[in-house]
């Protein structure tokens, strides 16, 4: 099938890729052309592991190029997909400026008939409102012509977003066109029947992925739901935490013991310092925005949104405990990715971490091993350092906020012997405690 795909952030190109492995013709596009010049010369605009690979192997086989002309790909193609950004506005509501452009842009560009897949986080009734938006923009001449809209959002975790692609634990399809939704299985066939090259012999082959076919505000409230949900179960469990040093109880125990019961399961219970990130922020402020305008309460959503944002805070507490006084102070931060695997720092914990430490007087030093420059939204006073090791040097306290697999390996002894005070708070209850501890390190992690 002809396929565009509008964006080129983490939900698009993936999702291009995807298709095009698939054995689609995918046009990706973006009106950011620095983007599209940088997939051009085969370098990637993020960082996703195995992405690049599958798009070099993709644009070799001609299933996948790259373009800023957004309107000629529109006419090309049959298949449209829009994965562009949400942003949350400072009132928590997602920004659909964007996608109000793109849906625009639709409507001038239709000159045949085109089914137009929505993949952007959106609040409830999006999908009618990208239908009334191109409606209004179509030209005299294609008025005529006839346009379907999907609602078949991402469930894609950056860091995994590859393999999340081609092994979803599910595909949902809002729309009460049949027509329509026989086409969305023809296009996904093959990964609802785990039918393709990169899924034989591979461990996470699925036998087959469900598939849910809803109304499109069902299948745009799923999206909202599910990440609300898991990220109640993370500030749930920090909560928790918080009680366990209270009461001098072992967080990863109570997790371990509380997670041997189906009903609760083991993932997304790690105590820590909270959750971050382009998606779980942003989507339990909206769905909380949402609720309110409806007139539904939302009391869970803004007490999950309160105790992640306390997580951050208790890091600081914790650090004055251990130093007192934090002007002058020397910080050694490892770990600027909002989560390991990714290169994105929207709403990263080690932002707000760093920037009141800054705020404190501290010297503060950050490392991380793909984030390489200072975020717009971090204080510029703060050093990116080349390796652990320098922003460890003579350092009072050692904050370790992104549990990157790399800091398993570093040489702590030789950390010991670097650092002023063998200080260190872990932020993700990440390192090995006992180690630290015979090693002479003073060690707090969250809840134990």
């Amino acid at each position: 099938m002809k396929v565009c795909v509008i964006g080129t952030g983490y939900v698009g190109l993936v999702t291009g890729v995807c298709l095009a492995e698939i054995e689609h013709n995918v046009i990706c596009v973006d009106k950011d052309e620095s983007k599209i010049n940088m997939l051009l010369n085969g370098k990637m605009p993020i960082y996703e592991p195995g992405l690049d690979k599958f798009v070099e192997k993709n644009v070799k086989k001609k299933n996948l190029i790259f373009s800023s002309d957004v309107e000629s790909a529109i006419k090309s193609q049959d298949i449209i997909f829009i994965c562009v950004g949400t942003p949350p506005t400072s009132a928590g509501k997602p920004d659909l400026n964007s996608l109000d452009e793109v849906s625009k842009l639709i409507g001038k560009s239709i000159n045949s008939y085109k089914v137009i897949i929505n993949k952007s986080t959106v609040p409830i009734g999006t999908a009618k409102r990208i239908k009334k938006i191109i409606k209004e923009n179509l030209s005299e001449e294609n008025k005529n012509n006839n346009f379907d809209i999907v609602s078949n959002p991402e469930f894609l975790k950056e860091g995994e977003a590859v393999e999340d692609a081609f092994f979803p634990e599910r595909i949902v399809f809002g729309s009460d066109n049949e027509k329509v939704i026989n086409l969305m299985k023809k296009l996904y066939e093959p990964i609802i029947n785990q039918d393709f090259d990169y899924a034989n012999n591979n461990p996470k082959k699925r036998e087959k992925v469900p598939i849910i076919i809803t109304d499109s505000t069902s299948s745009e409230l799923i999206k909202y739901a599910s990440n609300a949900f898991l990220a109640t179960k993370i500030s749930f469990v920090n909560e928790v935490a918080n009680i366990c040093e209270r009461v001098g109880a072992n967080i990863l125990d109570v997790t371990y013991g509380m997670g041997l019961d189906s009903r609760i399961g083991t993932k997304y219970m790690k105590a820590g310092i909270g959750w971050g990130g382009s998606c779980f922020p942003k989507d339990v402020r909206a769905l909380s925005f949402t609720a309110e305008e409806y007139g539904a309460h939302a009391s869970i959503l803004n007490a999950v949104i309160q105790v992640n944002n306390y997580q951050r805070f208790k890091i600081i507490q914790k650090a004055m405990d251990l130093l007192g006084i934090i002007e002058d102070k020397i910080i050694g931060v490892l770990g600027i990715a909002f989560k390991p695997n990714t290169d994105d720092t929207r709403e990263a914990p080690s932002v707000t971490v760093i920037n009141k430490l800054v705020e404190l007087g501290a010297e503060v030093r950050a490392y991380d091993p793909v984030v390489t420059k200072i975020p717009p939204e971090m204080d510029q006073k703060v050093i990116i350092s080349k390796d652990p090791y320098e922003t460890l040097k003579n350092a009072n306290l050692m904050v370790l906020v992104t549990d990157w697999v790399d800091f398993l390996d570093l040489d702590f002894v030789k950390i010991k012997q670097i650092m002023k005070n063998p200080y260190i708070i872990d932020g993700r209850n990440f390192l090995e405690k006992k180690k630290l501890l015979d090693l002479g390190f003073v060690y707090r992690g969250i809840g134990y």
